[in-house]
């Protein structure tokens, strides 16, 4: 599904229009990165948890050349799903 086909069905879901639906996606977007800005953590109920966390420093060897480089530290974004969300997938 892409981003035009997921409003289209959101806006056929909820019963307005198709300008209306990508103005609240995009808001919706742009508060969950402020939060993940600030490193909080978005609970969404029977949906998942996503969380920012910091990957740390690590040495990578090229398998090729042997050569070993430092990769350094980051900050990645996880997902959680939530237990409802698993059985519903494990039970089909």
């Amino acid at each position: 599904m892409n981003n035009k086909e997921f409003i289209n069905e959101l806006a056929k879901q909820t019963n307005l229009t198709a300008g209306v639906t990508t103005k609240l996606i995009n808001d919706t977007v742009k508060i969950l990165e402020e939060h993940f800005q600030q490193n909080d953590v978005v609970n969404i109920p029977s949906f998942g948890t996503f969380e920012v966390k910091k990957k740390m420093e690590r040495i990578s060897v090229n398998p090729t050349t042997g050569k070993r480089y430092l990769i350094p530290p980051k900050l990645v974004l996880a997902f959680k799903q939530s237990n409802m969300l698993k059985d519903k997938f494990n039970a089909e």
